[in-house]
């Protein structure tokens, strides 16, 4: 079963955007290196503590910077943006690096109302329709037609690369399960959000299953919040700012990633430990055992690790743990550069 990495951009309390931006590329460097499929960047808005804000740019860094690794978005929210738009830009990645951009879309706005008016240039609300023709017309301005009438039909997403992104729809509700598997698209449930339903939306998905001209199956891909550590109360202590942050978002705060040290004596640690959590976090075994576990119960065909911690080096450490103890093999292409420098 493949593992891959989604990311952030997270920008620790001490630190600039710019610096979360170099740290984001040298994680998707080391995950290319330690053998895991993907790395994916989110779109976020007027969040402070958030760099990434356009995936398609900071993809085209990442892909710039690194040599085989799969890199994507997730993912792309959809209702902020035109399809054509979105199109061209997947469509100039793919033709810069083909065989290796993942278009993940999403329909929520990756802010507040507000903030997504002001992005849209329209305060109008948008209907149930709107999504599932968007994604439609994103997919046929890609190649992937489905329906007889669409922008496919007046406007080209330029540069026509030979081959095309992959497309896969994100979601946190049946929605979205309900459509990825109508339409049959690869599914990633956002598990990492904590906020329920993994396992009602990845079965809602497979019932909705119908084999479309890019996959015969259901493609389920299923994300975790991990961080492992070389002991369990070590891995805890280095969750606990991810820890913390959470449950500040979930209370409408957003407050920025701190130390361990300052996480732990913040005025709302308490309330923060006690709150619910399905993260995986504890020793590369104890996290690997937890990963295993959760396949098991979604059926996962890929597992998607966010990582999220106040330091790089503690980052980089629990993917290197992690893919160790899961036996992943090092990139083919990165052994090679290895041995030739």
């Amino acid at each position: 079963m493949p593992l891959s990495v989604l990311d952030l951009a997270t920008v620790a309390s001490d630190a600039t955007s710019a610096q979360a931006l170099s740290e984001a590329t040298q994680l998707a460097q080391l995950a290319e290196k330690l053998g895991y499929s993907r790395f994916w960047v989110a779109e976020h808005h007027n969040m402070h503590t958030v760099a990434s804000t356009s995936p398609a740019v900071l993809m085209a860094h990442v892909a710039a910077s690194t040599q085989s690794i799969k890199v994507g978005s997730g993912g792309v929210m959809l209702p902020n943006h035109a399809p054509l738009v979105i199109a061209e830009q997947f469509a100039l990645l793919e033709a810069l690096h083909p065989g290796r951009i993942d278009l993940g879309i999403g329909r929520a706005p990756g802010s507040d109302r507000q903030t997504m008016a002001v992005i849209r240039g329209s305060a109008a609300a948008l209907t149930a329709d709107d999504f599932p023709r968007d994604l439609i017309d994103v997919m046929g301005l890609l190649g992937d037609v489905r329906t007889d009438s669409g922008l496919w039909n007046k406007f080209s997403a330029t540069p026509v690369a030979t081959s095309s992104p992959a497309v896969i729809l994100l979601g946190s509700s049946g929605f979205s399960a309900q459509l990825a598997g109508v339409l049959g698209l690869p599914f990633t449930f956002a598990n990492h959000f904590d906020t329920g339903g993994t396992l009602d939306a990845v079965n809602l998905y497979r019932e909705a299953f119908r084999p479309s001209p890019i996959l015969s199956e259901p493609y389920t891909i299923v994300s975790a919040s991990v961080m492992a550590a070389e002991a369990h109360e070590e891995a805890e202590k280095l969750a606990a700012p991810s820890r913390l942050r959470k449950y500040g978002m979930r209370t409408g705060r957003f407050w920025p990633l701190v130390s361990p040290s300052e996480a732990l004596t913040h005025p709302e640690w308490e309330r923060a430990k006690a709150m619910p959590s399905n993260a995986i976090n504890g020793t590369a075994e104890e996290v690997v055992e937890g990963l295993i576990e959760l396949r098991e119960q979604t059926g996962a065909s890929e597992l998607f690790l966010h990582c999220s911690s106040y330091g790089l080096r503690d980052r980089m450490t629990s993917l290197e743990l992690i893919a160790e103890e899961f036996g992943l093999n090092p990139s083919p292409a990165m052994e090679h550069a290895t041995a030739v420098n």
